[in-house]
């Protein structure tokens, strides 16, 4: 079936209820965890404590149209960022509203970004970055703006989540990717990971690796990080000043201090055999690991070894393993998200087609859910329970 025409699970349910559900609903939220699934371009909703599989949403109803509403210029960028992604990722980043009733999607290879009411299933705008690729994306606390990595276009970019205006944008080092706003909204904080389709000799010229801190209000940048390689998925500890991030080639990540400007420790695990084998231009997107999540009481790390097929729990206090997750060889686990209650890790495995469920405190899967084809980025989100059967 094209994907065009893949009908939304959770649309369906809505259409004979929406008019009819009590308003008081709204305030009574539920924790999910959002999957993105790449390829087949759509996002799908698990219950974060039963781990149940609640349905999916198709977002990308208008691909065709997209696709012919290109110039010559758009498509020949498509193509190309199509080829050095591996195929389609029409599913980067995504995040659902305060109420839980609008979805936003940053959709990789069709350079734009779209938004989708959970009601109705209609999509309520869409519109298109700078550049070749929209890449990864942070929602404001207060659910107003969506910030989205231009990566081609070297910047960042800020859209009215009411309207899907672009309302700003600011600098970045090379190849922006992830963004985050801090706790209270004040500043966003968008890493670089360099010109990944350069071979590692060449890493000189992948451009500036840099941890950029903006003024959310003014867009102004505060202040800059400059880091040895590529900055791949990355936090903030609760402290503020504490920051782990995965670096581009290191099987591994590091603790770095963004009040001293220094990488106070550099965590190698090991390789698995199938890893081991690997050279480093044969990394995907030159990621060795790719994943990294903190529990909720800010104890353990959730490392993801994407070449090595497992994932590591590592405490925070002297950054040894506390335990380890295997999966089969080649699953490819690709992101990792902690719950809203902090108990579990929800780990991708882009290759398997599912999200294995990993308990922060036995260090045991609990689960491994079936979701869509090449699931990748999550966000844990709340979900107004009316829009779900």
């Amino acid at each position: 079936m094209p994907p065009n025409r893949i009908v939304s699970a959770l649309a369906i349910t809505l259409l004979g209820t929406t008019l009819a559900a009590p308003v008081a609903q709204a305030a009574a939220l539920k924790d999910v965890v959002l999957v993105g699934n790449a390829q087949s371009g759509t996002v799908t909703f698990l219950d974060s404590t039963t781990f149940a599989n609640l349905g999916y949403v198709n977002v990308i109803p208008d691909l065709q149209e997209r696709l012919n509403a290109m110039n010559p210029i758009e498509r020949a960028g498509y193509e190309t960022v199509k080829a050095v992604e591996g195929g389609d990722r029409f599913v980067d980043d995504l995040a659902l509203s305060p109420d839980g009733r609008k979805l936003y999607v940053s959709r990789g290879n069709l350079d734009d970004v779209a938004a989708f009411d959970l009601g109705s299933g209609a999509e309520l705008w869409h519109t298109r970055l700078e550049g070749f690729h929209a890449d990864h994306a942070a929602l404001s606390p207060d659910g107003t703006r969506f910030v989205v990595s231009a990566t081609t276009a070297g910047k960042a970019q800020v859209l009215d989540t009411a309207t899907g205006q672009i309302t700003g944008a600011f600098q970045t080092g090379t190849y922006p990717h992830q963004n985050d706003f801090s706790a209270d909204g004040r500043y966003i904080y968008n890493s670089s990971i360099g010109t990944v389709s350069l071979p590692k000799w060449m890493e000189w010229a992948k451009g500036d690796f840099l941890l950029t801190k903006v003024d959310a209000a003014t867009l102004q940048v505060v202040k800059t990080w400059r880091f040895p390689h590529g900055i791949r998925p990355n936090l903030i500890a609760p402290d503020g000043h504490t920051f782990y991030a995965q670096l581009s080639y290191l099987n591994g990540f590091v603790k770095y201090d963004l009040d001293s400007s220094q990488i106070m420790n550099t965590v190698t695990m090991p390789f698995s055999p199938a890893g081991a084998a690997l050279k480093p231009d044969e990394y995907p997107k030159n990621s060795a690991h790719h994943g990294l999540a903190l529990s909720g009481d800010g104890s353990r790390l959730c490392d993801v070894g994407t070449i090595d097929d497992y994932v590591a729990l590592v405490s925070t206090s002297d950054l040894s393993t506390a335990a380890t997750v295997n999966y089969p060889v080649g699953s490819l686990p690709y992101w990792g998200t902690t719950t809203a209650d902090g108990r579990y890790c929800f780990v991708s495995l882009s290759k398997r087609n599912e999200v294995s469920v990993v308990d922060y405190a036995t260090g045991q899967e609990k689960a491994r859910v079936q979701v869509g084809v090449f699931p990748q980025r999550e966000r844990a989100a709340k979900v107004d329970p009316s829009v779900l059967r």
